[in-house]
């Protein structure tokens, strides 16, 4: 495999599937994946051996009508069928929901889910990216980011909680208030398709306020929840008119005999689902603290099935994902391809425990192994100053600094009547970093030098402190601009194509290529607190969407 790794990860917006990696394997088998965010305890053992002693049946015979998969899912879900509709994968329905309802722009928060920017940009659209900000932790102050919607005068927004790929959350409260400040936008997508993985808050879904909602969408995926990406099948909330519309263009039989069939076995197995999503949330600890054992290594908050790190100083993402498959068969997620995101981070998916540990023992000897192979470079290497953004690192050397004016005096503070809505992985704090010897296995000598750096606790991750080679003195970072006052808005005319993401320019650089438009009031939008745990014990409860009362 190791002469075709390039090749396999051409593809700008997507890792390579498992079957092209086994084949590429040789002998049959894939690598551990710890790429693509699937529930690894569902379906159970004896469900698979279920659906296989059915695949005669299931690959031979049409699947019923999508009505009637939609009905029992509805049932389930305790939800009414004429305010949901089904897709093939959650990416069918974005697909009919930008071509619908997403009428000139549609302002997204950056990194996320590559769909939501390159979907409108196929169709023509206008996307505004708002950057999520390192400094934070990449959490999303709804505030900041309405204030971004007005200036810009855009039309659609999209929310996506838990947030992919930091796995950022917001509260129900919080994103409430941000529906009611936005009511007059034609549309507001949530996507909540890792929501049922966070423990945050008992109810955190707001797809009973999307139905009550003349401008509010839903979105949830079956595949990621199911553990089954294979079947693709996904779903939308929203009331009857919106839901309706997407509804009437989606073909008949647009789901498969597979997604039939799994929703109709769904309601034995209720138990055994909300077993697997607790059993992921503390996986999910478990996991954080092992990776935190890594020397320079930031593991940030997060409530999906995934982790979002960055790697230490000098080490580069390609080049970890290309040697943990080659050499240790382990599947990685590098991010430099993620709007927003560069190749210093990595999105890990929650695994059992056995696979953990074969993933910390693998990156560490990649990250920090012998010095002639390692990804890390010796301390007194040095390196150059990064922002960790590949996006802001090249606006900044585009415009000298100036770009970044603009973003700082448009994010400086919130509109008059908006008031701050910090959001953050409520759920999980910041691992700090492991003491010297506390993982168990043995650490190379680069390593545990690093690991002696004094470290302060942060809410925030910063970049690791790292010693001055000597004699020279320790690279500074680059002068960042002071905040400046946004100029006056001036008149404009019809809103100018947007530009391709692809091409590399960040939100700051699409705000300054049109005044902004001026912000009408809006209340205000308040932090909402934690509710407490879930409680899963039937299918409404544990999937968190069962009708009130």
């Amino acid at each position: 495999m190791a002469g075709n790794v390039t090749s396999l990860f051409r593809s700008g917006a997507h890792s390579p599937s498992m079957a092209a990696l086994t084949r590429e394997g040789g002998d049959g088998t894939g690598p551990v994946d710890f790429c693509v965010p699937c529930n690894p305890y569902f379906p159970t053992p004896a469900m698979m051996e279920t659906m296989a002693a059915r695949l005669k049946d299931i690959v031979t015979f049409y699947p019923s009508s999508a009505d009637t998969i939609t009905a029992e899912l509805c049932q389930l879900l305790q939800l009414p069928p004429q305010a949901v509709a089904m897709g093939n994968g959650s990416t069918e329905l974005i697909t009919w929901i930008d071509h619908l309802l997403v009428r000139e722009s549609l302002a997204v928060p950056v990194p996320t889910f590559g769909r939501w920017t390159d979907q409108p940009m196929e169709t023509g659209k206008r996307v505004d990216m708002f950057p999520l900000q390192e400094s934070s932790g990449f959490a999303l102050d709804l505030a900041q980011y309405a204030e971004f919607i007005r200036k810009r005068g855009t039309r659609a927004a999209v929310v996506c909680n838990p947030n992919n790929p930091d796995g950022g959350f917001l509260h129900k409260q919080a994103l409430v208030q941000f529906m009611d400040a936005m009511a007059d936008l034609d549309l507001i997508v949530v996507d909540e398709s890792f929501l049922e993985f966070a423990d945050a808050e008992a109810e955190p879904s707001v797809v009973q306020e999307a139905m009550l909602r003349p401008n509010v969408i839903v979105l949830r995926s079956l595949g990621k929840n199911f553990g089954l990406h294979g079947i693709r099948f996904g779903y939308m909330v929203a009331n009857p008119a919106l839901a309706g519309k997407v509804r009437s263009m989606l073909p008949k039989w647009n789901l498969n005999a597979f997604a039939e069939y799994v929703v109709f076995m769904l309601k034995e197995h209720g138990a055994e689902y909300a077993q697997s999503l607790l059993q992921v949330r503390k996986d999910r600890l478990e996991m954080a603290s092992q990776l935190a054992t890594l020397p320079g290594l930031t593991v940030y908050p997060s409530q999906g099935n995934f982790l979002f790190v960055r790697l230490p100083v000098g080490a580069e993402g390609t080049v970890v994902r290309d040697r943990m498959l080659t050499e240790h068969r382990i599947l990685v997620r590098e991010c430099g391809n993620k709007i927003g995101s560069s190749s210093r981070f990595l999105r890990l998916v929650v695994r059992p425990e056995v696979d953990v540990r074969r993933l910390v023992s693998a990156m560490e000897q990649v990250l920090y192994g012998s010095r002639r192979g390692a990804a890390v470079p010796e301390l007194s290497t040095g390196t150059s100053y990064s922002s960790g953004t590949a996006a802001v690192d090249r606006l900044v050397s585009e415009t000298n600094g100036a770009g970044l004016q603009l973003a700082q005096a448009v994010g400086a503070g919130p509109v008059p009547g908006l008031a701050a809505a910090p959001a953050a992985g409520v759920g999980m704090p910041l691992p700090v970093a492991a003491q010297q010897g506390g993982a168990g296995m043995p650490m190379p000598a680069a390593a545990m030098q690093m690991q002696q750096m004094q470290q302060q606790p942060m809410m925030a991750p910063v970049p690791p402190m790292v010693p001055a080679p000597a004699p020279a003195p320790a690279p500074m970072p680059m002068q960042m601009p002071a905040p400046v006052p946004a100029p006056a808005p001036a008149p404009v005319g019809p809103t100018p194509p947007g530009v391709p993401a692809r091409g590399g320019l960040t939100a700051a650089q699409v705000r300054g290529m049109t005044a902004p438009a001026p912000a009408p009031p809006a209340p205000n939008l308040a932090p909402a607190p934690a509710t407490g745990w879930p409680n899963a014990q039937s299918w409404p409860n544990a999937a968190g969407m069962g009708q009130a009362g």
